[in-house]
């Protein structure tokens, strides 16, 4: 088969929709296939062509809600001249997916889309969105969600929309078929005696470094050591070609396929100046109003008290500032220093290479997740896959996960009322040192772990089930052993 994958960002950037795509893409080229995937031009790739997948850059961004910028024209034709089998779209709520709305009925192809949680859909400034996805996801031949209960199946089953099946992420088999390497403490300073918590994500915010750091500095150890390995990647910087699509526009609207304009005239000039603080406020409008919506007037208060609290420290009265407002220039700081002026305890914040990762996972003796908006949480199945224990606040389908690989425990936490999770630090800290002290409960999560994702959860099983979905092969056991009436069983 000719296949086009499209999603916001690709290899080298690193994330779990990245690392999915990857795996998904690189797996169908061993399969014989030949596979493309648009996605957003980004300064630090320098190739187009990755483990022989081509890559299709676009100056874009945004999404439909915010407003989509860049060279969207250009896309567009490029998604509806390809001439191939299957196109397959990961995430809603972002410009690959959002921008192809008013051309889905010119594309030729068998359309696959993966919804992936549907993150805004609680949110007052997506209700129009929402309402007219329904219609949308009726034009896709087929509908891949990863959970059995969660936010984006359940609006597709409210809806009527028929035409889907459940496939679970996982772990590649290549990667996590290493052995664990006994240098691996020795490398990074860790006593062979200390017990290693481990936390991975992107520093976004909102990935639950902050919640982990703090539970870990309020962690009573009992005089024993212990170490938190926090691994952090920034988020990518996509590089956008300025042509600008006000929010609150029709999808339809977005801009041009059109370079950055060359001197031809005041007016076009004045007019992409203007277009530019336009782009500017409204930008700034939509990131105030995401932390109303998400964290309440509360994370307002907390950012003006960080720039303020950074200002007097740039003029060198750090030493006047309250202690709320010394947390708030930088909470990871904050609590990493306090943590390391506790006995027995030192914290690691690294952003490691991915074979060293995974060695990460494998040497760790818990994983800790506490992040506030997830979908299906890939470092849960990476986890599984190195033998190590995990404990995951309640996001996403972390309690699924947990069911399906039999390797992890929940820490209750609440959940507001646009879906994000809220864990209390003192509570974390608590169910790690109750998980700390139980070494026979650990090594029986982390090996039922490991044996259920060899047995259903590495790539290797996945990509075949998609591979059938792709190439309209419904009635293929691969299907039907990821479907709906079929679920996962533990």
């Amino acid at each position: 088969m000719r296949l086009l994958f499209c999603c916001e960002f690709y290899f080298p950037s690193i994330g779990g929709v990245q690392e999915v795509m990857r795996q998904l893409a690189e797996r169908m080229v061993q399969r014989g296939h030949e596979v493309t995937v648009a996605t957003t031009r980004l300064a630090e790739r320098d190739f187009t062509e990755h483990n022989g997948v081509r890559i299709a850059e676009f100056g874009v961004g945004g999404n439909a809600v915010r407003g989509i910028e860049g060279e969207v024209d250009r896309y567009r034709k490029f998604v509806t001249e390809f001439d191939g089998d299957a196109i397959l779209i990961k995430a809603a709520q972002q410009w690959t997916f959002d921008a192809l709305w008013p051309v889905l009925d010119e594309i030729r192809v068998r359309k696959v889309f993966i919804p992936c949680g549907f993150s805004g859909l609680y949110e007052p400034t997506y209700e129009q969105y929402f309402r007219d996805l329904p219609d949308i996801l009726r034009r896709f031949d087929h509908l891949i969600f990863y959970a059995e209960r969660y936010r984006d199946i359940d609006f597709a089953r409210q809806h009527g929309l028929e035409h889907r099946s459940i496939l679970p992420n996982g772990a590649s088999e290549t990667e996590f078929g290493v052995s664990a390497d006994p240098e691996f403490r020795r490398r990074h300073g860790i006593p062979d005696d200390s017990f290693v918590f481990l936390t991975v994500g992107s520093m976004t915010g909102v990935k639950g470094h902050r919640e982990v750091l703090e539970a870990f500095a309020k962690l009573r150890s009992g005089g024993r050591n212990v170490t938190l390995l926090l691994n952090g990647n920034p988020p990518p910087a996509p590089v956008v070609v300025r042509t600008v699509v006000s929010p609150g526009a029709e999808v339809g609207q977005a801009g041009n396929a059109v370079e950055a304009p060359k001197m031809a005239g005041r007016l076009r000039a004045a007019a992409t100046y203007v277009n530019g603080r336009i782009w500017r406020v409204a930008g700034l409008s939509w990131r105030f109003w995401s932390v109303v919506q998400r964290e309440g007037y509360r994370g307002v208060q907390s950012r003006v008290h960080a720039i303020a609290a950074r200002k007097i420290q740039a003029a060198g009265h750090a030493h006047l500032l309250p202690r709320h407002m010394r947390k708030s220039i930088d909470p990871i700081h904050f609590w990493a220093e306090r943590a390391a002026r506790q006995p027995h305890k030192q914290v690691l914040k690294v952003d490691l290479a991915r074979p060293e990762l995974v060695q990460a996972f494998k040497n760790a003796d818990l994983f800790v997740f506490a992040s506030n908006i997830e979908y299906s949480p890939l470092v849960l199945f990476e986890t599984a896959a190195a033998g190590t224990p995990f404990l995951s606040v309640p996001v996403g389908n972390a309690d699924e996960i947990a069911r399906w690989t039999g390797g992890g425990v929940i820490c209750e936490a609440p959940r507001d009322e646009r879906g994000y999770t809220r864990v209390d630090p003192e509570v974390l800290a608590g169910e790690m040192k109750r998980m700390m002290a139980d070494r026979q409960r650990l090594a029986v999560l982390g090996e039922t772990a490991h044996a259920r994702w060899q047995a259903q959860f590495t790539w290797a099983h996945i990509a075949e089930r998609y591979e059938s979905i792709l190439q309209n092969d419904m009635s293929s056991e691969a299907v039907q052993s990821g479907g709906e009436a079929d679920a996962m069983r533990a």
